[in-house]
């Protein structure tokens, strides 16, 4: 079973139930889980997510939130990427190459990094600069 990367978006969609795509990223998430599938997401991804959640949901739902990421790492249902030194200067070269793109955040540039590495294509995502880079990306849901 391939892995599926999640994004910032994704995370917050998941866990916050305001969002418009909740519904639809939460059946993703649990089909997902069903077939064994291992999401991978980074820290940098995951440090975006903590301080959104805590921004947008009550701290409870917040703390709710991290606990189940730990678990499902845990777990090994989600598989923590660290940014290396060599990823952080890969994603640098990036943001040099995309000047023309200064609306992808620094951390996506990481992710997208992490992604090409590990032959990852399937992103749940709702950034369309995923696939303005021309980097092959498809975004879920």
């Amino acid at each position: 079973m391939k892995s599926i990367f999640i994004d910032t978006w994704g995370w917050i969609n998941l866990f916050n139930r305001k969002e418009p795509q909740h519904n639809n990223v939460s059946q993703l998430y649990k089909s997902l889980r069903e077939r064994q599938a291992t999401i991978a997401t980074t820290d940098f991804v995951l440090d975006e997510v903590y301080t959104l959640l805590f921004r947008r949901v009550h701290v409870t739902q917040a703390q709710q939130a991290v606990h189940v990421i730990s678990q499902a790492m845990n777990a090994g249902y989600i598989n923590l990427v660290w940014i290396t030194p060599e990823r952080f200067d890969a994603a640098q070269t990036l943001r040099l190459k995309f000047h023309d793109k200064p609306d992808i955040s620094f951390t996506d540039l990481t992710s997208m990094v992490v992604m090409q590495e590990l032959k990852m294509r399937e992103i749940i995502t709702g950034d369309a600069h995923f696939t303005h880079v021309g980097m092959g990306f498809v975004l879920l849901p």
